[in-house]
């Protein structure tokens, strides 16, 4: 009987991985940081279609970057780098394939992908969307994390926006490194809606150095916002996550709104923790090193959940609520969008970004 010559149902060689997994199998050494290594990366789009269950209408969003530096011990979005590993079956050959372990959560901040061309993309994709969608950067991994000031790909996309008339464009981000690029916000500004978040999760440097250990101190982000507003461009403080039993006291709240009124921020927002499968070691292990104490009341609220529960979520909209009012800041809507009020006009924007980034698709 001769042989079948078909390709074996089970073949014994593993199969070259597809999609990301292989664009990161073909990544190439970039640059390097302390404990980081950066690699390109060769993307076929930069703007990204958003999916909502909730069917807000965020459109589209935009990470110039895969992976952060700021190593946030809450980042939810640390399972995103599993995408790149190859599947069962699959292997890295054919490439210069990173030795990193996608499946680990500190790969993300140690293995950071540079996206390629990222402002040829956008200036093509752009001519294909409706202007009046919103488009939000910084989801998923901050725009303006250090190697932004090398790689100046964020800087490179905010050059196309300026260039536009009539785009609605969100800004979230940790750092003062947005002042740099004020030029082409005002600009932007002037011709298009845009809105800039800045999260400031406490303004405790002591803390905020334990929680978000690369990312800028609180009191030069508070510098940030003022010198946007100085300069004309709406900009708020997100005081988010609220981490359960650490900064999600009335007293908390109302000192960071205090804070953030003091610097003349356009409004003022916060959402509850919530804590993916791929944030919880990294975030559990810091309660267990820092607030031991804290450890059952952990495992009790988040033992069948990844998010808070109703009667807190309301408690703590409540306090939020509260705080704005003191303070007279504009307050923000987990249902709204980021460019937009909660009554879809006036001048101050009201939305937590929050109920948005969870979506699979915002983390490309």
């Amino acid at each position: 009987m001769a042989k079948s010559t078909d390709t074996p149902l089970f073949p014994i060689l593993p199969q070259t991985p597809v999609g990301i997994a292989r664009m990161a199998a073909a990544a190439e050494h970039a640059d390097d940081g302390h404990l980081i290594e950066f690699k390109t990366l060769e993307v076929r789009s930069i703007l990204n279609r958003s999916i909502s269950k909730r069917q807000l209408s965020l459109a589209y969003s935009i990470n110039p970057y895969r992976g952060c530096e700021f190593g946030c011990k809450y980042c939810y979005a640390r399972y995103t780098h599993e995408f790149m590993a190859p599947t069962l079956g699959e292997s890295m050959t054919g490439g210069t394939a990173p030795a990193a372990d996608f499946r680990d959560p500190l790969t993300f901040e140690r293995m950071i992908f540079l996206k390629q061309n990222a402002a040829w993309l956008l200036e093509q994709e752009l001519k294909k969307i409706d202007r009046r969608d919103e488009v939000a950067l910084g989801t998923a991994t901050d725009p303006y994390q250090p190697i932004e000031r090398r790689a100046r790909i964020t800087r490179s996309l905010l050059e196309v926006f300026a260039r536009k008339d009539g785009y609605r464009l969100g800004i979230v981000t940790k750092s003062r490194l947005i002042e740099r690029d004020t030029d082409l916000l005002v600009e932007i500004a002037r011709r298009n809606t845009l809105v800039v978040h800045v999260t400031i999760t406490t303004p405790d440097a002591k803390l905020a150095r334990l929680l978000e250990p690369r990312a800028p101190r609180p009191d030069l982000r508070f510098q940030a916002v003022k010198r946007l507003r100085e300069a004309g461009i709406v900009a708020g403080v997100f005081g988010s996550p609220l981490l359960p039993g650490i900064t999600d006291t009335e007293e908390a709240l109302d000192g960071l709104a205090r804070r953030a009124a003091a610097v003349g921020a356009s409004f003022f927002a916060a959402h509850p923790l919530f804590l993916k499968p791929c944030s919880r070691p990294t975030y559990l292990s810091f309660v267990r090193e820092h607030f031991p104490a804290l450890q059952t009341d952990y495992a009790k609220r988040f033992a069948t959940a990844d998010f808070a529960g109703k009667e807190y979520r309301e408690r703590l909209i409540k306090m939020v609520d509260g705080a704005c009012r003191r303070y007279g800041l504009g307050k923000r809507s987990s249902d709204a969008l980021l460019t937009r009020n909660e009554d879809g006009g006036g001048k101050r924007p009201a939305q937590n970004v929050g109920t948005v980034v969870r979506q699979q698709r915002l983390f490309a």
